[in-house]
Formats: C-alpha cells, structure tokens, sequence
C-alpha cells in the first residue's frame, strides 16, 4: 500500500462496548465475530474492541487478593489466546470476509506467560500487527507480562496508518510519541469495563481527547461493559460492585478534539462515525508535534525496538569479538 494517502477519503469507524461471556470458552469469539457482521451490514470499516476482550478481562486481579485469585488465574491460563491459533484464524476470516480492520485486544499466552495484546488485522485477513502492553498496571502485574517496545509501531492498513495502546498506556507520554513520531492517522484505545467508578470514564475523556489533540489523529476508543449479573457474580462487596459500575466511555474523537458522534457510557453498543480524514491536515496545519511545531535538536525519543527475547543466539562474528577477536574465547596476546 502506498504511504501516500488522500485527504479526501473518508473511513467509516466503529467501537464496541460489549460483554465478554464468563460462562463458555470460545463464547467471547462469537460475539466478536457477530460485531463484525454487525458492523459490516452498517458499512463499517474499522472495528475497534475493547482492552483483552478475549476471553475477558481479569476483573478478578483487581478485586481479589493474589492467595485467592489462582483457580481464576489458572482458568485464564485455559483460555488465554495463542498466536498465531484457532482465534486469530476466525477473526482473520471474519476481517477478510468484510473487508475490514479490526482491533482486538487478547489475553495472548506464550508458553509460561500471559501478556495483555493488542491484534490489528487489515482488511485481507493479515495480522499486521502484534504488540503487548509494556507495563502491566497495579494489580494487572500479578496476572501478565511486561511487552516489549517491538510493538510500538503503527501498521499502514487499508483505512490508513493505524496504531494503538491500552488502559493506562495512554499515561506514559513517550509511548504515545512514538506512535505519533510514525504519522499514527487512527489511534485505537482499549480499555475495560469500569474499574474505579465514574472517574474512570472521566479520566477516559481527558486521555482520548488530549491523544487527538496533540497527535492530530482520530481515536477510537472501546470500553468493556459488565451487566449486573457478571458483576455480582465476582463479587457480593457492594463497595467493589459500585467500582465495577459507571465507568465506561465508548468514543470517537477528531483530531480537533471533539467527540465525532455521542459517545456510549451505558449498556452494550456500537458508536459508529465517518472520519474525514481531512481533518488531520487541517489540525496539522496549525501544529505538527513531529513535523513544522518539533524541536529534535533540542527534545527527541531514543527507542529500543529489539524484542525483547530470553535468549539470542550469536553468530561467529559477534562471538569473536565476545572472545577478544578470537575463535573460543582465545586471546591473540603472548604470554
């Protein structure tokens, strides 16, 4: 795909909030392949769902102490997502099928580890990107890995150059900036459902809006949803069920700022909105973070995109030089 885009287009964007299903493994890929579907028969482009939608986010880590979280832990375990594998295949489909991209957000296990993981799947079905999120957050660490910045990268598709980041990610400033130093058009946000009451969804707001503004990119931003059912089978504190309650905020924010449809803060949906792309130059044109309103001579971002790996084999040349420039370890000097 040509890196060179026309201003003129105009991609018809949508985020989910919905419920994952706790009670059938594999129940949580059908729903988001009906969303799919769903999307498709209303001329959806872009499908953005919410933060490890698949199977569902670890609610349990957060209102649970580590000594009584394992049975839930382990279940994860069960039913965490492996990449590539029968998952990723049925989404893939599913977005070749429509001729979509979509964004899904996955409890991704690789071997030992779970890792919170972000999936962008072009509109011909290919994962065109895999990244994990670079710092599990308060309670999230006792449930997954730390990524890696291999992943910081946007993926030119076919709605354009699209990137994205989880929950509080959106705090660290340098990961947001390195998305933006790649001309990110489409930011996807994910996060779960409420946590901490309605100023989550407040912080939500501020997040997503202050992103458009200074990336001068669209968001598209997907919150989970738990019915009172689900939330009170987790628990019966009523502290923790009022926490777990008010906090959503499904969104659509121009690069001006402004939300591009009303958003969706209760009960299950889709937001749905035509991005005129245009738009970003016309915010561009006042202040381009990474172009004309830069300053790398004086503030710019060094960035370590290796993955980051257990182990990693060296080759002859990197072992001489290990070995003082010798084969097996031997120096050159006589005694």
């Amino acid at each position: 795909m040509s890196e060179t885009r026309s201003d003129k287009r105009v991609i018809r964007a949508a985020a989910v909030q919905i419920t994952p299903d706790f009670e059938r493994s594999g129940g949580t890929v059908e729903k988001v392949c009906s969303a799919i579907d769903e999307a498709a028969s209303k001329g959806v482009q872009l499908i953005v769902f919410p933060e490890t939608f698949v199977p569902y986010y670890p609610y349990f880590s957060f209102i649970r102490t580590p000594v009584a979280s394992g049975p839930e832990h382990m279940k994860l375990y069960e039913e965490a997502v492996v990449v590539p594998g029968p998952v990723t295949h049925a989404v893939s489909e599913r977005a070749r099928m429509h001729r979509m991209v979509v964004v899904l957000g996955v409890n991704e296990r690789d071997h030992g580890s779970l890792y919170n993981t972000q999936l962008i799947f072009d509109a011909d079905g290919r994962l065109v990107l895999k990244r994990r999120k670079i710092t599990p957050t308060f309670h999230e660490r006792m449930v997954w890995g730390q990524g890696d910045a291999a992943g910081l990268k946007v993926a030119s598709t076919n709605v354009g150059r699209v990137g994205a980041l989880a929950c509080w990610e959106h705090y660290n400033p340098l990961a947001r900036y390195a998305l933006m130093a790649q001309h990110e058009e489409i930011h996807c946000s994910q996060f779960p459902g409420s946590l901490v009451g309605p100023i989550f969804a407040d912080q939500i707001e501020v997040t997503i809006r202050h992103h458009a503004l200074e990336s001068g990119c669209f968001v598209v931003n997907a919150t989970g949803w738990l019915t009172d059912a689900q939330i009170e089978s987790m628990t019966s504190d009523l502290k923790l069920q009022k926490a777990l309650r008010g906090g959503c905020n499904t969104a659509i924010i121009s690069p001006e700022g402004q939300h591009v449809v009303e958003p969706l803060r209760e009960g299950e949906g889709m937001v749905i909105a035509d991005l005129d792309m245009s738009l970003i130059t016309k915010r561009k044109r006042m202040m381009d973070s990474v172009g004309h309103y830069a300053r790398p001579e004086l503030l710019s971002l060094q960035i370590n995109d290796r993955p980051a790996v257990p182990m990693e084999p060296m080759n002859g040349l990197e072992l001489a030089a290990a070995g003082n420039g010798a084969p097996g370890g031997e120096t050159n000097e006589r005694e």
